[in-house]
């Protein structure tokens, strides 16, 4: 019986020989998937939680904030200590999704006090920085003609798996936020056992010596810097819009006077708008390869902005009208993100990749905070409906740093050239 245990255990820890990049690709993405489960977890409960705890919508807020801190803070050491080139990226991943797996599960069962879940909340942040981005470097070692493509679909995967919480509560039950945040714990836990199958790939850059002059180096690259502006101009509005959609969307049910507009189809039409971002982060991505990574990014941020403007037009309106300009601009807003950081795999030092990866995400991720904060107060100020269109001052500045990098000598180092 010991025989067969150790035999079992082995067979999970010990990746398999002779594996297919694409069979790769899907055992990454479908860990990535259950594992970003975790992100919008407590978001998803947010409400509930908030009356449990006698908390304002601004409080409540922190609840996903706490998330991006962690995360900011969470890269930023990896950055500075070079760990996802210092340790195996499957192993780093599989070991942060276990412990935002834990911090999740202490969450839903024993905690009833607002300060401890955002401690809680703020140590997932930290865990799931170990995740991203490893995630990223270990498609990036598999993938080197079809990255876009590659690296799209592992960014469709966690799209996908960011919206699995409003998936879990618009099934499980509105009322039931035990149900969300277990679920999103088991989900992770297999998805840390899954990445234990992935070998690193034959593009992978082997570990590298700590260089604590390598964060420096990475920043002082201009087609580097202009790829990371563009990306930040996308996370302004990305993360606002996923955390402050579902109640944009319970609110603009509520002033609609339509039968099917109900809590629940506005649960599922948030995980519907935040889930088809997966679709256009796979198309995008091979279109990014064909067209060049500047014409795609500078495309889905023209059309993210422009909906972000518009948004409060739909507001009230028949679910008939809502849902396709939700699900257009959940296709629109992530279709670009993979390409940012496609394009500093192929633009920064091969042998920090998982260092640049990981910075990019770090100052991405920060800028969140201040979206995720400023959009309800706006909120106040204009009203719900028309609460998104500061944030399309992001897609605007991230084109424009698109429009440079394309007039860069540095852009021919990507894949499609200068498109």
């Amino acid at each position: 019986m010991h025989g067969r245990d150790s035999s079992f255990v082995s067979s999970l820890v010990s990746p398999p020989v002779n594996r297919s990049k694409w069979s790769v690709l899907g055992i990454i993405a479908v860990s990535e998937l259950f594992v970003m489960s975790l992100w919008f977890s407590a978001s998803a409960v947010a409400p509930q939680l908030a009356v449990a705890w006698g908390l304002s919508l601004e409080q409540a807020a922190w609840l996903t904030t706490a998330v991006q801190l962690g995360f900011v803070v969470g890269a930023l050491a990896s950055a500075v200590l070079t760990l996802s080139d210092l340790v195996p990226p499957r192993y780093l991943l599989a070991g942060s999704a276990l412990v935002g797996a834990a911090a999740t599960v202490t969450l839903g069962t024993v905690v009833q006090s607002p300060s401890v879940a955002l401690g809680l909340r703020f140590l997932t942040g930290v865990a799931l920085a170990g995740v991203y981005p490893p995630g990223m470097k270990l498609v990036a070692g598999w993938f080197r003609e079809e990255r876009g493509l590659a690296i799209g679909t592992l960014i469709g995967a966690l799209t996908v798996g960011s919206a699995l919480p409003h998936l879990l509560r618009a099934v499980g039950g509105i009322d039931r936020p035990r149900l969300v945040l277990l679920g999103a714990a088991a989900l992770a836990t297999v998805g840390a056992v899954t990445v234990l199958r992935v070998s690193p790939g034959p593009y992978q850059s082997p570990a590298a010596p700590f260089d604590p002059t390598a964060v420096r180096r990475i920043l002082r690259d201009p087609p580097t810097l202009l790829a990371n502006t563009g990306y930040f101009g996308h996370m302004w509005e990305l993360y606002a819009v996923w955390t402050w959609l579902p109640l944009f969307l319970t609110l603009a049910y509520d002033a609609s006077d339509h039968p099917l507009a109900t809590p629940e189809a506005a649960a599922l039409t948030a995980f519907g708008a935040i889930a088809i971002g997966g679709i256009g982060a796979l198309v995008a991505g091979r279109a990014a390869d064909v067209w060049g990574r500047t014409t795609v990014t500078a495309a889905s941020m023209v059309v993210s902005g422009i909906a972000s403007l518009l948004a409060g037009l739909v507001f009230g309106a028949s679910p008939l009208v809502v849902v396709p300009f939700v699900l257009g601009w959940g296709f629109a807003i992530v279709a670009d993100s993979a390409q940012f950081s496609a394009a500093v795999s192929e633009l920064a030092d091969p042998s920090y990749l998982g260092t640049a990866l990981t910075l990019q995400t770090a100052f991405g991720f920060l800028l969140t905070v201040v979206s995720i904060q400023l959009t309800p107060l706006v909120a106040d100020i204009v009203g719900w409906q028309w609460a998104f269109a500061p944030l399309a001052l992001g897609p605007a500045i991230g084109t424009l740093a698109m429009w440079r990098l394309r007039r860069h000598p540095g852009a021919a180092k990507l894949a499609g050239g200068r498109g």
